[in-house]
Protein backbone atom coordinates (compact mmCIF):
# COMPACT_ATOMS: atom_id res chain seq x y z
CA UNK A 1 0.00 0.00 0.00
CA UNK A 2 1.38 3.30 -1.10
CA UNK A 3 2.61 5.80 1.70
CA UNK A 4 -0.18 8.57 0.44
CA UNK A 5 -2.25 6.46 2.14
CA UNK A 6 -0.88 7.75 5.98
CA UNK A 7 -1.14 11.50 4.79
CA UNK A 8 -5.01 11.78 5.75
CA UNK A 9 -6.97 9.91 8.55
CA UNK A 10 -10.07 8.76 6.86
CA UNK A 11 -13.13 8.41 9.38
CA UNK A 12 -13.45 4.93 10.77
CA UNK A 13 -16.74 3.79 9.35
CA UNK A 14 -15.74 -0.19 9.42
CA UNK A 15 -17.02 -0.14 12.76
CA UNK A 16 -20.38 1.02 14.47
CA UNK A 17 -23.13 0.57 16.06
CA UNK A 18 -26.00 0.24 13.53
CA UNK A 19 -25.69 -1.60 10.39
CA UNK A 20 -27.45 -1.57 7.18
CA UNK A 21 -29.17 -5.19 6.75
CA UNK A 22 -29.95 -5.63 2.60
CA UNK A 23 -33.29 -6.58 2.47
CA UNK A 24 -32.63 -8.64 -1.07
CA UNK A 25 -34.24 -11.79 -1.93
CA UNK A 26 -32.87 -14.34 -3.50
CA UNK A 27 -34.37 -13.64 -7.25
CA UNK A 28 -33.08 -9.79 -6.77
CA UNK A 29 -28.93 -10.75 -5.54
CA UNK A 30 -29.64 -13.65 -8.50
CA UNK A 31 -30.85 -10.82 -11.19
CA UNK A 32 -27.70 -8.31 -9.75
CA UNK A 33 -25.29 -11.06 -10.67
CA UNK A 34 -26.85 -11.83 -14.06
CA UNK A 35 -26.38 -7.99 -14.51
CA UNK A 36 -23.04 -8.10 -13.16
CA UNK A 37 -22.05 -10.84 -15.73
CA UNK A 38 -23.10 -8.75 -18.53
CA UNK A 39 -21.76 -5.58 -17.37
CA UNK A 40 -18.51 -7.36 -17.29
CA UNK A 41 -18.52 -8.48 -20.63
CA UNK A 42 -15.89 -6.35 -22.22
CA UNK A 43 -13.51 -6.91 -19.06
CA UNK A 44 -14.19 -10.59 -19.50
CA UNK A 45 -13.72 -10.51 -23.34
CA UNK A 46 -10.15 -9.19 -22.73
CA UNK A 47 -8.79 -11.05 -19.54
CA UNK A 48 -11.37 -14.11 -18.98
CA UNK A 49 -11.46 -15.49 -21.65
CA UNK A 50 -7.82 -14.65 -22.76
CA UNK A 51 -6.38 -16.64 -19.93
CA UNK A 52 -9.07 -19.34 -20.85
CA UNK A 53 -7.70 -19.22 -23.88
CA UNK A 54 -4.09 -19.31 -22.91
CA UNK A 55 -4.71 -22.24 -20.78
CA UNK A 56 -6.57 -24.31 -23.16
CA UNK A 57 -4.94 -27.73 -24.57
CA UNK A 58 -1.91 -27.17 -22.24
CA UNK A 59 -0.95 -30.05 -19.66
CA UNK A 60 1.28 -27.61 -17.84
CA UNK A 61 2.08 -24.73 -16.50
CA UNK A 62 5.35 -23.11 -18.24
CA UNK A 63 6.99 -19.84 -17.91
CA UNK A 64 6.03 -19.21 -21.46
CA UNK A 65 2.45 -19.33 -20.04
CA UNK A 66 2.83 -17.20 -16.98
CA UNK A 67 4.34 -14.39 -19.44
CA UNK A 68 1.45 -14.31 -21.73
CA UNK A 69 -0.78 -14.22 -18.57
CA UNK A 70 1.56 -11.48 -17.56
CA UNK A 71 0.81 -9.49 -20.39
CA UNK A 72 -3.30 -10.11 -20.17
CA UNK A 73 -3.31 -8.62 -16.43
CA UNK A 74 -1.78 -5.67 -17.49
CA UNK A 75 -3.55 -4.72 -20.66
CA UNK A 76 -6.81 -5.23 -18.37
CA UNK A 77 -5.59 -2.37 -16.22
CA UNK A 78 -4.80 -4.58 -13.19
CA UNK A 79 -2.32 -2.83 -12.50
CA UNK A 80 2.06 -3.14 -12.26
CA UNK A 81 2.32 -4.48 -8.05
CA UNK A 82 -1.36 -6.35 -8.50
CA UNK A 83 0.12 -8.23 -11.73
CA UNK A 84 3.38 -9.12 -9.72
CA UNK A 85 1.88 -10.43 -6.79
CA UNK A 86 -0.53 -12.56 -8.97
CA UNK A 87 2.19 -14.37 -10.85
CA UNK A 88 4.45 -14.14 -7.55
CA UNK A 89 1.48 -16.94 -6.12
CA UNK A 90 1.53 -19.28 -9.22
CA UNK A 91 4.93 -19.41 -9.61
CA UNK A 92 5.79 -20.43 -5.77
CA UNK A 93 2.87 -22.90 -6.00
CA UNK A 94 4.79 -24.04 -8.98
CA UNK A 95 7.57 -24.47 -7.46
CA UNK A 96 6.40 -26.52 -4.62
CA UNK A 97 4.17 -28.63 -6.91
CA UNK A 98 0.85 -27.16 -5.98
CA UNK A 99 -0.36 -27.37 -9.35
CA UNK A 100 -0.68 -30.19 -11.08
CA UNK A 101 -1.75 -28.49 -14.51
CA UNK A 102 -3.16 -25.35 -16.04
CA UNK A 103 -6.33 -25.48 -14.85
CA UNK A 104 -5.51 -25.95 -11.40
CA UNK A 105 -3.58 -22.84 -11.91
CA UNK A 106 -7.02 -20.73 -13.72
CA UNK A 107 -8.11 -21.41 -9.89
CA UNK A 108 -5.03 -20.65 -8.00
CA UNK A 109 -5.17 -17.34 -9.38
CA UNK A 110 -8.98 -16.85 -9.18
CA UNK A 111 -8.96 -17.33 -5.39
CA UNK A 112 -5.48 -15.36 -5.26
CA UNK A 113 -7.78 -11.82 -7.04
CA UNK A 114 -10.52 -12.68 -4.35
CA UNK A 115 -8.05 -12.01 -1.52
CA UNK A 116 -6.70 -9.29 -3.01
CA UNK A 117 -10.59 -7.84 -3.45
CA UNK A 118 -11.51 -9.32 0.03
CA UNK A 119 -10.36 -6.24 2.57
CA UNK A 120 -11.99 -3.91 0.18
CA UNK A 121 -14.86 -5.14 0.50
CA UNK A 122 -16.34 -3.15 3.61
CA UNK A 123 -20.00 -1.79 3.46
CA UNK A 124 -21.33 1.51 5.06
CA UNK A 125 -22.39 1.14 8.60
CA UNK A 126 -24.23 4.23 9.74
CA UNK A 127 -23.28 5.17 13.13
CA UNK A 128 -24.85 8.10 13.66
CA UNK A 129 -27.73 10.47 12.39
CA UNK A 130 -28.09 11.98 9.97
CA UNK A 131 -24.79 9.80 8.42
CA UNK A 132 -23.18 12.32 5.77
CA UNK A 133 -22.00 10.69 2.62
CA UNK A 134 -20.00 13.59 0.82
CA UNK A 135 -19.45 13.05 -2.97
CA UNK A 136 -16.68 14.13 -4.89
CA UNK A 137 -14.75 13.09 -8.21
CA UNK A 138 -14.14 14.79 -11.08
CA UNK A 139 -16.27 16.17 -14.02
CA UNK A 140 -18.03 12.98 -16.32
CA UNK A 141 -17.28 10.39 -13.57
CA UNK A 142 -20.87 9.87 -12.72
CA UNK A 143 -21.40 11.85 -9.66
CA UNK A 144 -25.24 12.52 -9.78
CA UNK A 145 -26.29 9.41 -10.89
CA UNK A 146 -24.62 7.62 -8.61
CA UNK A 147 -26.17 9.67 -6.14
CA UNK A 148 -29.31 9.00 -7.36
CA UNK A 149 -28.80 5.68 -7.01
CA UNK A 150 -27.46 4.86 -4.07
CA UNK A 151 -30.91 6.77 -2.41
CA UNK A 152 -32.60 4.63 -3.96
CA UNK A 153 -30.59 1.65 -2.51
CA UNK A 154 -30.80 2.59 0.99
CA UNK A 155 -34.20 3.42 0.35
CA UNK A 156 -34.98 0.24 -0.42
CA UNK A 157 -32.90 -0.87 2.76
CA UNK A 158 -35.83 1.36 4.73
CA UNK A 159 -33.88 4.62 5.10
CA UNK A 160 -34.96 7.91 5.39
CA UNK A 161 -32.61 9.95 2.64
CA UNK A 162 -32.29 13.69 1.95
CA UNK A 163 -30.27 14.81 -1.09
CA UNK A 164 -28.28 18.18 -1.09
CA UNK A 165 -27.40 20.01 -4.50
CA UNK A 166 -23.96 20.68 -3.98
CA UNK A 167 -22.89 21.22 -7.40
CA UNK A 168 -24.05 24.83 -8.01
CA UNK A 169 -22.10 25.20 -10.85
CA UNK A 170 -24.38 23.44 -13.34
CA UNK A 171 -28.04 24.63 -13.39
CA UNK A 172 -28.37 20.63 -14.92
CA UNK A 173 -26.63 19.43 -12.00
CA UNK A 174 -29.57 21.09 -9.79
CA UNK A 175 -32.14 19.84 -11.82
CA UNK A 176 -30.93 16.29 -12.53
CA UNK A 177 -30.44 15.94 -8.64
CA UNK A 178 -33.65 17.02 -7.89
CA UNK A 179 -35.38 14.77 -10.81
CA UNK A 180 -33.72 11.92 -8.73
CA UNK A 181 -35.18 13.08 -5.60
CA UNK A 182 -38.77 13.13 -7.31
CA UNK A 183 -38.34 9.55 -8.64
CA UNK A 184 -37.32 7.89 -5.34
CA UNK A 185 -39.64 10.26 -3.64
CA UNK A 186 -37.13 12.40 -1.65
CA UNK A 187 -36.76 15.53 -0.85
CA UNK A 188 -33.83 17.48 -2.25
CA UNK A 189 -32.52 20.71 -0.81
CA UNK A 190 -31.38 23.54 -3.18
CA UNK A 191 -30.55 26.84 -4.44
CA UNK A 192 -29.86 29.08 -7.64
CA UNK A 193 -27.43 27.84 -10.08
CA UNK A 194 -23.98 29.81 -8.21
CA UNK A 195 -24.63 29.62 -4.80
CA UNK A 196 -22.12 29.03 -2.25
CA UNK A 197 -21.65 25.00 -1.74
CA UNK A 198 -20.81 24.87 1.73
CA UNK A 199 -23.60 27.00 2.40
CA UNK A 200 -26.46 24.94 0.30
CA UNK A 201 -24.30 21.58 2.38
CA UNK A 202 -24.79 23.30 5.56
CA UNK A 203 -28.54 24.29 5.26
CA UNK A 204 -28.74 20.46 3.90
CA UNK A 205 -27.67 19.04 7.31
CA UNK A 206 -29.88 21.41 9.78
CA UNK A 207 -32.88 20.38 7.41
CA UNK A 208 -32.04 16.45 7.75
CA UNK A 209 -31.35 16.97 11.56
CA UNK A 210 -34.76 19.03 12.30
CA UNK A 211 -36.05 16.34 9.81
CA UNK A 212 -34.74 12.64 11.68
CA UNK A 213 -33.21 11.83 8.33
CA UNK A 214 -31.32 8.99 8.49
CA UNK A 215 -28.89 9.61 5.56
CA UNK A 216 -27.90 12.49 3.79
CA UNK A 217 -25.81 12.39 0.41
CA UNK A 218 -23.94 15.75 -1.16
CA UNK A 219 -23.48 16.13 -4.63
CA UNK A 220 -20.43 18.41 -4.99
CA UNK A 221 -19.12 19.62 -8.56
CA UNK A 222 -16.93 18.09 -10.85
CA UNK A 223 -13.00 19.49 -10.04
CA UNK A 224 -9.47 18.28 -11.00
CA UNK A 225 -7.10 18.02 -7.83
CA UNK A 226 -5.07 20.89 -9.87
CA UNK A 227 -7.73 23.33 -9.65
CA UNK A 228 -6.85 24.26 -5.88
CA UNK A 229 -9.79 27.02 -5.70
CA UNK A 230 -12.21 24.04 -5.95
CA UNK A 231 -9.92 21.68 -3.55
CA UNK A 232 -10.41 24.65 -1.27
CA UNK A 233 -13.88 24.86 -1.86
CA UNK A 234 -14.37 21.05 -0.83
CA UNK A 235 -12.56 21.91 2.29
CA UNK A 236 -14.78 24.39 3.46
CA UNK A 237 -17.53 22.43 2.69
CA UNK A 238 -15.74 20.25 5.42
CA UNK A 239 -14.68 22.71 7.91
CA UNK A 240 -18.60 24.34 7.94
CA UNK A 241 -19.94 20.80 8.39
CA UNK A 242 -18.64 20.75 11.67
CA UNK A 243 -19.90 23.03 12.93
CA UNK A 244 -23.04 21.35 13.43
CA UNK A 245 -21.75 18.10 13.35
CA UNK A 246 -18.09 18.11 14.23
CA UNK A 247 -17.75 14.22 12.56
CA UNK A 248 -19.02 15.32 9.66
CA UNK A 249 -18.73 14.11 6.56
CA UNK A 250 -18.99 10.76 7.16
CA UNK A 251 -18.14 9.31 4.59
CA UNK A 252 -16.52 11.38 1.62
CA UNK A 253 -17.16 8.96 -1.19
CA UNK A 254 -14.69 9.67 -5.11
CA UNK A 255 -16.67 8.19 -7.86
CA UNK A 256 -14.70 6.76 -10.30
CA UNK A 257 -15.29 6.05 -13.85
CA UNK A 258 -13.68 2.01 -14.42
CA UNK A 259 -13.36 3.44 -18.22
CA UNK A 260 -10.31 5.68 -17.39
CA UNK A 261 -7.87 2.51 -16.03
CA UNK A 262 -4.86 3.95 -14.60
CA UNK A 263 -6.03 7.53 -14.58
CA UNK A 264 -8.82 6.57 -11.97
CA UNK A 265 -6.31 5.33 -9.78
CA UNK A 266 -4.42 8.58 -10.00
CA UNK A 267 -7.55 10.92 -9.08
CA UNK A 268 -8.11 8.28 -5.63
CA UNK A 269 -4.28 9.34 -4.88
CA UNK A 270 -4.77 12.89 -5.61
CA UNK A 271 -7.70 13.41 -3.99
CA UNK A 272 -6.84 11.54 -0.82
CA UNK A 273 -3.77 13.94 -0.67
CA UNK A 274 -5.71 17.15 -0.70
CA UNK A 275 -8.81 16.01 1.26
CA UNK A 276 -8.50 12.51 2.43
CA UNK A 277 -11.31 9.80 1.11
CA UNK A 278 -13.02 7.18 3.04
CA UNK A 279 -14.68 4.85 0.15
CA UNK A 280 -14.92 4.56 -3.41
CA UNK A 281 -17.75 4.36 -5.92
CA UNK A 282 -16.76 2.86 -9.33
CA UNK A 283 -19.35 3.44 -12.03
CA UNK A 284 -19.61 2.31 -15.90
CA UNK A 285 -17.84 -1.09 -15.89
CA UNK A 286 -19.94 -2.27 -18.29
CA UNK A 287 -19.06 0.46 -21.18
CA UNK A 288 -15.56 -0.89 -20.58
CA UNK A 289 -12.81 -3.71 -21.07
CA UNK A 290 -10.77 -1.96 -18.02
CA UNK A 291 -12.51 -3.23 -15.16
CA UNK A 292 -9.54 -4.87 -13.92
CA UNK A 293 -8.59 -1.78 -12.73
CA UNK A 294 -10.73 -2.66 -9.19
CA UNK A 295 -7.87 -4.88 -8.71
CA UNK A 296 -5.27 -2.15 -8.83
CA UNK A 297 -7.47 -0.12 -6.49
CA UNK A 298 -7.46 -2.58 -3.95
CA UNK A 299 -3.62 -3.66 -4.14
CA UNK A 300 -2.61 0.45 -4.17
CA UNK A 301 -4.87 1.92 -2.27
CA UNK A 302 -6.28 -0.23 0.38
CA UNK A 303 -9.44 1.87 0.25
CA UNK A 304 -13.03 0.10 0.83
CA UNK A 305 -14.63 -0.12 -2.40
CA UNK A 306 -18.54 0.62 -1.40
CA UNK A 307 -20.14 0.55 -4.40
CA UNK A 308 -20.34 -0.88 -8.40
CA UNK A 309 -22.39 0.57 -11.33
CA UNK A 310 -22.71 -1.93 -14.35
CA UNK A 311 -25.30 -0.28 -16.31
CA UNK A 312 -27.67 2.64 -16.35
CA UNK A 313 -30.96 1.25 -14.42
CA UNK A 314 -31.41 2.69 -11.51
CA UNK A 315 -30.80 -0.76 -9.25
CA UNK A 316 -27.84 -1.01 -11.38
CA UNK A 317 -25.60 0.24 -8.54
CA UNK A 318 -24.99 -2.17 -5.75
CA UNK A 319 -22.53 -2.74 -2.76
CA UNK A 320 -19.15 -4.24 -4.22
CA UNK A 321 -18.81 -7.77 -3.33
CA UNK A 322 -15.38 -9.41 -3.92
CA UNK A 323 -16.33 -12.71 -4.78
CA UNK A 324 -19.13 -11.62 -6.58
CA UNK A 325 -16.97 -9.35 -8.50
CA UNK A 326 -14.36 -12.00 -9.16
CA UNK A 327 -17.00 -14.94 -9.98
CA UNK A 328 -18.68 -12.99 -12.93
CA UNK A 329 -15.98 -12.17 -14.16
CA UNK A 330 -14.71 -15.52 -15.30
CA UNK A 331 -18.08 -17.16 -15.32
CA UNK A 332 -18.86 -17.59 -18.88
Amino acid sequence: MFDFLKKKKTPDTSTSETTPVEITSDAEATGFFKRLKQGLTKTRASLSSGIATIFLGKKELTQDLINDIEMLLISADVGFETTQQLLKTLTNKLARKELSDPQAAFKALQDEMKKILMPCEVPLKLNTKPFVILVVGINGSGKTTTIGKIANYYRQQRYSVMLAAGDTFRAAAIEQLQIWGERNQIPVIAQHSGADTAAVIYDSLEAASARQIDILVADTAGRLHTQSHLMSELKKVNRVLRKLDPSAPHETLIVLDASLGQNALNQVKQFHAEIGISGIAVTKLDGTAKGGIIFALAKETGLPIRFIGVGEGIEDLRPFNASEFVDALFTA
